[in-house]
């Protein structure tokens, strides 16, 4: 996306979970006169604190915040939600003469928010039904026969991802590819984005995963967790419910499973979801967005400033 003097700018820093993200976006707000606007889809639940990685009261007080921990575990939730407050907190923050700083690892939300939403209609309870109860493999080869470029584009096993693109066919009779290419309502084209995205060393990343999970478990996830569980309006299908770390937790708290082995699961989770954050990140990003694997915060901050000028 070219930089533009004639369309308000909008820092936007992305990248996997533990990459150090927050504290850039920190940096930069207060450099700027920035707001921080989450963009990370369990970061705006309230219940999720420590489990999200929420930024702590200091944190949160040392500069703007917006979109953190707004929503209700009980309360549905999307991109395309995200998307529409996400549009309005830019456009406040633009007419208040201040930068919109866009910090997270939820590619969707962003890619939604920029380009526009998908005019997929309503699904076919029944289509949907029929699809969601398929085992993953047999989705994959209907799939396949129904929407091959979709098929051979996602793994196997990717159960969330095979069962929409199969829904979709099976209900419009258009793939869900064909669908997104008549995205509307993004507001890409309206402001100019200048974006970093964090992709570290593999290595330090999973350290960095392992050990923060280490801190949550030692600071408050499982009386998160339990205070989420006893709600009786949130139910074991909630999104809230499927954020990394809770079946873990929920599993200590049972007796199922041991701290440590629940530690080791959730750990073992965050960086398998942090590895598809690096690979979505790396590659489907416009291609003039900076990828950078330094992990300073000052150093990286220096580096934003130079985007904001140019």
């Amino acid at each position: 996306m070219a930089n533009s003097p004639d369309r308000p700018r909008v820092a936007l820093i992305a990248g996997p979970t533990a990459s150090g993200k927050s504290a850039l976006a920190i940096a930069v707000a207060q450099a700027h006169d920035g707001v921080v606007v989450n963009a990370d889809s369990a970061q705006v639940y309230r219940d999720l604190r420590v489990l999200s990685a929420r930024p702590s009261p200091e944190e949160a007080a040392s500069a703007p915040h917006r979109l953190f921990g707004h929503v209700d575990g009980a309360d549905a939730y999307s991109a395309a939600a995200w998307a529409r407050d996400a549009a309005a907190v830019v456009r406040e923050v633009l007419a208040a003469g201040r930068l919109p700083v866009l910090v997270g690892g939820t590619g969707l939300y962003l890619r939604t928010l920029l380009d526009g939403i998908a005019p997929v209609p309503e699904i076919d309870p029944a289509v949907r039904a029929a699809v969601r109860a398929l085992p993953v493999a047999e989705a994959h080869a209907a799939l396949a026969q129904a929407d091959p470029a979709a098929a051979a584009r996602l793994l196997a096993s990717d159960t969330t991802r095979v069962a929409r693109a199969l829904e979709v066919v099976r209900s419009t009779g258009r793939s869900l590819a064909e669908w997104q290419r008549d995205r509307s309502g993004g507001i890409g084209s309206d402001v100019d984005v200048r974006a970093m995205l964090l992709l570290p060393d593999r290595t330090w990343l999973a350290q960095r995963c392992d050990r923060r999970l280490a801190q949550m478990f030692d600071h408050g996830a499982r009386d998160e967790v339990a205070t989420l569980l006893a709600r009786d309006d949130i139910g074991a299908d909630a999104p809230v419910r499927r954020a990394i770390g809770v079946a873990e937790v929920a599993g200590w708290l049972s007796g199922e499973l041991t701290r440590d082995a629940a530690l080791e699961r959730a750990q073992a989770a965050t960086r398998q979801y942090a590895k598809r954050q690096y690979t979505w990140f790396r590659n489907q990003p416009p291609g003039d967005w900076l990828r950078i694997g330094e992990t300073e915060t000052c150093a990286l901050s220096a580096k934003f400033d130079i985007i904001l000028r140019n």
